[in-house]
């Protein structure tokens, strides 16, 4: 299980968040979530009995469910973009 590089963190702030210094906009706290949910299921499909990992896991979940209620209240269309382009909440 590999963590994010620098890069890869700015280039998810950029592509979501506006800017790569723009680090507290919702989007761009939901984008970087998701990618490192979808790392952390990787490692659990190899790992089935990784339980303080799986702990983790739904940890990061509730808190971007969160967040993604806090932007459904508060911008309902940045809601539904972020949703279609991140591919979750089918």
């Amino acid at each position: 299980m590999s963590y994010l590089s620098k890069e890869k963190v700015s280039d998810i702030f950029t592509q979501y968040g506006g800017k790569a210094t723009n680090t507290g906009s919702i989007e761009g706290q939901i984008a970087l979530m998701t990618e490192r949910i979808n790392g952390i299921s990787q490692h659990l499909k190899q790992n089935k009995q990784d339980f303080s990992t799986q702990r983790g896991l739904m940890r990061l979940v509730g808190q971007r469910k969160r967040l993604l209620n806090y932007l459904s209240k508060h911008n309902l269309q940045g809601y539904r973009q972020l949703i279609e382009k991140l591919g979750i909440r089918k």
